[in-house]
């Protein structure tokens, strides 16, 4: 069983979140190639509440942020697990917006 990772960031700090995948886990990887991704571009928004501590923006101030949409294949249940803790870890933003989704093989 396989997975794919699909996250959200701003686009100025993609390239540093996806080497940090890269250089610790196999995700990405599609047989004899490395390093695959799909990247599209988007507005993410949000409002951060009086607790929060956001990277960008401030509190209960609605903020518009250009960001990446990026897909990736991570491989199996462990390594999708690391991907996920590593993106946490090396992502700029307090709460990283991700999914995780079940490839069926064909």
């Amino acid at each position: 069983m396989s997975y794919k990772l699909i996250f959200y960031c701003p686009i100025m700090n993609t390239s540093n979140v996806l080497r940090g995948i890269f250089d610790k886990t196999t995700a990405g990887g599609i047989g004899n190639y490395t390093e695959c991704y799909f990247k599209t571009k988007g507005v993410g928004s949000f409002k951060p509440s009086a607790e929060a501590n956001p990277h960008i923006g401030e509190a209960n101030k609605a903020e518009y942020v250009e960001e990446d949409k990026v897909e990736l294949l991570t491989g199996g249940v462990d390594n999708t697990k690391k991907t996920v803790e590593v993106l946490k870890s090396v992502h700029p933003y307090e709460e990283v917006a991700y999914e995780v989704y079940r490839i069926e093989d064909f």
